[in-house]
């Protein structure tokens, strides 16, 4: 459907799918490659499911970044019509 972002595997997580673009907020989803998986600092009302065959969805407005499973920094730097800019690096 979206673009998809291979990340690196020490971040404990597949490919990012963005699946939609909506009120100001990107949603994503991807495979958890490791046991776990935490989120923490979405702007905008970020949340976290499970969709039942080991992957999550989360949904993130422009803002501050995310830190997902203490390891991997996401920002939304940019929200446009049909696009969005991502900044993904290291947390820390």
């Amino acid at each position: 459907m979206g673009d998809v972002v291979t990340v690196p595997e020490k971040y404990g997580l597949g490919p990012i799918e963005v699946t939609a673009i909506t009120d100001g907020e990107v949603e994503m989803v991807a495979p958890l490659t490791g046991s776990g998986y935490s989120v923490s600092g979405c702007s905008g009302g970020g949340g976290v499911s499970s969709n039942g065959s080991g992957g999550v969805g989360l949904s993130c407005g422009k803002g501050p970044a995310a830190t997902i499973n203490d390891a991997m920094s996401l920002e939304v730097v940019e929200i446009r019509d049909v696009g969005a800019v991502l900044r993904i690096e290291p947390a820390g």
